[in-house]
């Protein structure tokens, strides 16, 4: 028996996917995300699982791979395409190559244009295949940089994956409105850019005017991706502090998300770092939050108590992350960052004092 997940970053919009073989407790994971590799991990773990290889599609620009993370913890081989120009793999795939898992496997096709590098991977029954970011449900991934080249994908497209079955489901690395799979028939038809009558001239028109902007993470994601994920140190990775549900960001910033920052408030100092103006201003405040704005907060770190456990709070999450730094150096050890903000607060629909609809 197959045993299949579908797993969602919701930070990067990121799809990452388990499969394994269930007879022999063998599994693979494709495209793994730094910031759920506790969860994938205790997911594995709980399936009785041994985790055997983790594959990338490509060097993603959106996050940071967790193979190298799952590599130390779990021992996991790392596979991707041999034309990634990344460092640190175990195996480096090209056309053709099969990855075996029990008595189940994936075999790779080389389907350039996101990236030079790019790959999919087809089960050996074609029931499923998984494009990264190649192709997406009614859409595609950009061919703008990182060797990028919209001739190349239209072809690997056509030729690679549109000659799969019409009942072939393609599960995507990405998508941004919740949906969740496609089929080669269903793109083959409907895709509006790659689908129906179109040429390979319509889709290269249509690919150079996109003018979209570079992803937010790409200077931090590439070259880590380029190391398969190790951090430049190849620093081991931080305990898991035990007193909430944090995840550990590459940038090494212990962050914690909204809901339960709102399910815990009474056991939590919630320390808002923003300037008076902006305590007060549009998004308001989380209730009970003490203001001590970041220039302030190392010669008033006295007003807190190394004893609860603190949740820093901004705008958008960057300057309350450097608050965790300054608290940590301070000797505080309960410390973590409240993910995405008074942004992501609000758009949850959390209990805010002050600010405006």
């Amino acid at each position: 028996m197959l045993i299949f997940r579908q797993l969602l970053d919701l930070q990067s919009s990121t799809y990452t996917y388990l499969l394994a073989d269930a007879e022999a407790g063998e599994a693979v994971l494709i495209d793994p995300v730094f910031e759920q590799m506790r969860r994938d991990a205790a997911l594995i773990g709980e399936l009785s699982l041994k985790l055997r290889w983790t594959l990338e599609t490509h060097v993603h620009a959106d996050h940071v791979t967790a193979a190298w993370l799952l590599k130390e913890r779990l021992g996991s081989a790392i596979a991707l395409g041999a034309e990634s120009d990344a460092e640190g793999a175990d195996r480096y795939l090209r056309h053709g190559d099969r990855v075996a898992f029990g008595k189940r496997s994936l075999s790779v096709r080389a389907t350039p244009g996101h990236t030079a590098g790019c790959v999919s991977y087809v089960l050996d029954d074609k029931r499923m295949a998984f494009t990264g970011d190649c192709l997406l449900v009614r859409g595609c991934g950009r061919t703008d940089f990182q060797g990028g080249d919209a001739r190349a994908m239209y072809r690997a497209v056509h030729q690679q994956l549109f000659s799969l079955p019409d009942h072939c489901l393609l599960y995507p690395a990405h998508d941004y409105r919740g949906i969740t799979v496609t089929s080669v028939g269903e793109e083959r038809r409907l895709n509006p850019r790659l689908g129906g009558n179109l040429s390979e001239d319509d889709f290269v028109g249509y690919m150079q005017n996109l003018g979209l902007p570079h992803p937010k993470q790409m200077a931090i994601a590439v070259p880590a991706n380029r190391r398969c994920g190790r951090p430049e140190q190849g620093a081991a990775m931080a305990a898991q502090p035990s007193w909430g549900p944090l995840a550990l960001t590459f940038a090494g910033i212990w962050e914690i998300e909204p809901h339960w920052v709102a399910e815990h408030l009474r056991e939590l100092q919630l320390v808002d770092v923003r300037e008076p103006a902006e305590f007060e201003g549009p998004l308001g405040h989380l209730p009970d939050a003490l203001l001590l704005p970041l220039g302030r907060l190392q010669e008033e770190q006295q007003r807190l108590s190394p004893e609860r456990p603190i949740v820093t709070i901004c705008r958008a999450g960057g300057r309350s992350a450097q608050a965790t730094v300054i608290l940590q150096r301070a000797g505080f050890t309960k410390v973590a960052n409240l993910a995405g903000g008074m942004l992501r607060w609000r758009d949850q629909g959390l209990a805010v004092i002050g600010g405006s609809e």
